[in-house]
């Protein structure tokens, strides 16, 4: 790659930051002018059209790569949540460090699900069909998982734990801005033990999963 086509790359990646960062700051998506995600990256307005045709096709790679960043943390929540009690803790653990590491990505990804742009919904409807398949398809493979013969049931259990994800990620930020200090631990700490019990609670269910019979 040229410096050239570096520096471009380096341009457009600037663009999608600043409209990720713009929309994660209390405002929808589609509130978010073109001149605006240009200015905060020290663009005119005309360069834009360098490297997008519009505020929509920005949006629906930034979705995209969003999608992409969270396909990897349920990917690897997903290889812990089917292990033992302990491994699951640590799992669930690491998936909130995620999100104190880079809450932009779920903030985005909740808010604008049933945001004002229609464009962004479909793109991420899309994504988390997406993101279904491919952690059902992880399940799938682990042992524990033999009683699931069907792949529909997979994909159900795979939409219930996607969508808690959401309601984990989107509970844990909200602390954040509703605690500080000692407090603010406390209340992490409940809502950990909180969700380890949901999973529990769900692979204990799995254990004694039995299909329903399927109609001839």
């Amino acid at each position: 790659m040229s410096i050239r086509d570096e520096r471009k790359q380096q341009s457009r990646q600037a663009l999608l930051d600043a409209a990720l960062s713009l929309s994660t700051s209390g405002r929808s998506f589609s509130s978010i002018s073109l001149r605006e995600v240009a200015r905060e990256v020290g663009l005119v307005p005309t360069a834009f059209y360098r490297h997008f045709q519009d505020m929509d096709e920005l949006g629906q790679e930034l979705v995209d790569q969003v999608a992409l960043y969270l396909k990897t943390v349920l990917h690897q929540l997903g290889q812990g949540l089917t292990q033992p009690e302990a491994k699951a803790e640590t799992s669930m653990a690491l998936f909130f460090d995620a999100i104190d590491h880079n809450a932009m990505p779920w903030i985005f990804m909740i808010a604008e699900r049933w945001g004002g742009s229609e464009m962004v919904r479909r793109a991420i409807a899309r994504e988390i069909e997406f993101l279904n398949i491919d952690l059902a398809q992880d399940l799938e493979k682990f042992e524990i998982m033999q009683n699931f013969h069907h792949a529909d049931d997979l994909k159900v259990l795979s939409n219930i734990l996607i969508n808690l994800c959401f309601t984990w990620a989107m509970s844990w930020i909200t602390l954040s801005r509703q605690y500080s200090g000692m407090e603010l631990e406390l209340q992490k700490l409940v809502l950990k033990k909180q969700s380890i019990t949901q999973v529990l609670l769900i692979f204990k269910g799995i254990v004694n999963w039995q299909p329903t019979a399927q109609a001839e």
